[in-house]
């Protein structure tokens, strides 16, 4: 079901598999990719039959970060023009939730990408990290902040600073990464836990995403106002209606999605 020349596009009942195919340069993130990539992401959030995404690559590369081609003549002048980032906060602002299915190289802007995903599986091939310091510039699409607030300042300045790759393993220890599984399963084991989200009422999955990114950007104060408002909201939905009620009754809830 993919009309695009970079993604694979797949769908299985309330799940969407998003591959990126660009596999002769390690799924190297072009402007062409990530404009099919937005699009695709927001067409699939505007879906009500879509409650959960998975975005991986292949087994060598999720992605190997950005095409330093499209960038190695550019001026400043011409970068701040091109506004390339302003894809990726259209990604930050999609509501339905999306795991990240990593093996192979997650590095630079494919680290940037994989964190933009709200949680990560990560096959125990997994090489994961933030070299741009090595050809002379340094994360641009968020690696400095998201991965600083995701493993601690010590790691996250070895990993830009030297541009030293991590495994999933010392990821997920560090708590970048939920999971590391062997190769063979990364893909199946994210599929796994989308469908066990897209199982829940959509409309309180979505709210409570929201609640937990706004944590990132506003104080306690702030964010514990939010997730009242939404926690209040819910009690407008039918889905909350049908939840209580299910659990009173004892029989398997029927969401929705209102």
């Amino acid at each position: 079901m993919s009309d695009y020349k970079n993604l694979i596009l797949s769908r299985e009942g309330f799940v969407a598999t998003v591959a990126l195919n660009r596999p002769k340069v390690l799924n190297a993130l072009n402007l062409e990719l990530m404009t099919e990539l937005v699009d695709c992401l927001e067409a699939l959030d505007q879906n009500a039959g879509v409650r959960a995404i998975v975005l991986t690559g292949n087994e060598r590369a999720f992605a190997a970060g950005a095409d330093i081609k499209e960038m190695a003549d550019a001026t400043a002048v011409e970068m701040l023009y091109r506004d390339q980032f302003a894809r990726w906060d259209r990604i930050r602002k999609i509501k339905t939730p999306i795991i990240a299915a990593v093996s192979g190289f997650a590095l630079g802007g494919g680290c940037e990408l994989m964190m933009h995903c709200d949680i990560i599986i990560a096959s125990e091939t997994a090489r994961i990290g933030q070299p741009e310091i090595l050809i002379g510039v340094m994360p641009g699409a968020g690696g400095t902040q998201r991965l600083t607030r995701a493993v601690g300042k010590g790691l996250a300045m070895e990993m830009v600073l030297t541009g030293r790759q991590i495994t999933g393993e010392e990821a997920m220890k560090a708590g970048l990464v939920n999971k590391v599984v062997p190769v063979e399963f990364y893909l199946e084991e994210a599929q796994r836990l989308a469908r066990t989200i897209a199982e829940q009422p959509p409309v309180a999955v979505r709210l409570a995403k929201e609640a937990v990114l706004k944590s990132f950007d506003t104080t306690i104060e702030m964010g514990l106002e939010y997730e009242r408002k939404n926690f209040y909201l819910l009690f407008a939905s039918e889905d909350m209606r049908e939840g209580m009620a299910a659990f009173i009754e004892k029989r398997k809830p029927e969401w929705k999605g209102k």
